[in-house]
């Protein structure tokens, strides 16, 4: 089931959870036993984020240093299609213009529709140092709006070469929004000026970055359905768990710590964080939820623990 189908079958907020997949080399059976831990909490779908290659440099016996390329987290499509027939959750794999060439992508999109895997997430991706060569008539998209436009031409029959008897795909295209503000854009309003643009190019709904201060959500929101971006927008939410979030987080995620939490964090014993910020992530939820979101959605990577610690105030709540 596509999420805009999800979203609009739903009487009250759906919670909905993001994780990353293993490690190179590493076994899926970890990342099941935590979707295995949500189930009581019937997830209507789980994002899986999607990694390209990244560049490191080392140092060889004889003192030089050699470039080394290596996809540190492969197997998203894998894993979510683990996931769909395990547990019956619908998934939500990630597809990043960063690292993959448009003729990777289209080969992907074909694995998902044979799979019957109905959403993307379509998302430009982390600049790791790593810029895929072209070669021959490969091509690549820039932009998160072009990775867009590729979807849905599938999804409207056209690929990037004819195909005997190709049929369109039916995939379900979300994109991701920032209520503070990408760390590129010179301000909000070109930000959001944007995101209205893969709107337009096909976009069925928006999933923001996390952030701390529902006011800068709120008033994303607003913003966008001034400029006409009438998509469902879902709230992403990370619990804070370590005092080394205080620095990591505004540094990797660009999000501010509200000075609230920040105090009370940098106050407290390192084995309290994580109960701090539990309590915390369940007045945000509840005052997201009590504004009507259509969904709230966590960013948890590989671990359930905490966020069935959020959770389950939630559904007594329900």
């Amino acid at each position: 089931m596509k999420v805009i189908e999800h979203l609009d079958r739903a009487t009250e907020p759906l919670i909905s959870y993001e994780i990353i997949p293993p490690k190179r080399g590493g076994s899926a059976e970890q990342i099941l036993d935590v979707v295995d831990q949500l189930m009581p909490f019937n997830p209507p779908f789980i994002d899986v984020t999607s990694h390209s290659a990244e560049v490191s440099y080392e140092q060889k016996d004889d003192g030089t240093w050699q470039r080394c390329v290596k996809r540190k987290r492969p197997g998203t499509i894998g894993l979510c299609a683990a996931i769909e027939a395990r547990f019956g959750i619908d998934t939500v794999p990630h597809l990043l213009c960063k690292g993959f060439t448009r003729e990777e992508t289209e080969d992907a999109l074909i694995e998902l529709n044979y799979l019957g895997i109905d959403n993307v997430l379509a998302i430009r991706g982390d600049d790791k140092g790593y810029e895929k060569s072209l070669s021959g008539n490969r091509s690549r998209n820039e932009y998160a709006v072009d990775l867009v436009r590729q979807v849905q031409d599938m999804n409207n029959g056209e690929y990037l070469e004819d195909l005997m008897d190709a049929e369109p795909t039916d995939f379900c295209v979300g994109v991701g929004g920032y209520p503070e503000t990408h760390f590129e854009a010179p301000n909000l309003a070109w930000d959001i000026m944007r995101l209205k643009e893969k709107v337009e190019a096909g976009a069925d709904y928006i999933v923001t970055q996390m952030f701390f201060d529902n006011e800068y959500f709120f008033d994303f929101v607003d913003k966008c359905r001034e400029v006409g971006i009438e998509v469902p927008i879902i709230p992403g939410v990370k619990i804070l768990k370590r005092k080394q979030h205080l620095r990591l987080l505004p540094k990797y995620f660009h999000t501010e710590i509200p000075e609230e939490l920040a105090a009370e964090v940098d106050a407290a014993d390192p084995e309290d964080v994580e109960n701090i910020g539990v309590e915390w992530a369940i007045r945000q939820t509840r005052e997201l939820m009590d504004a009507g979101v259509p969904c709230i959605h966590f960013y948890i990577m590989s671990s359930a623990e905490t966020v069935k610690k959020v959770v389950d105030p939630l559904h007594e709540m329900a």
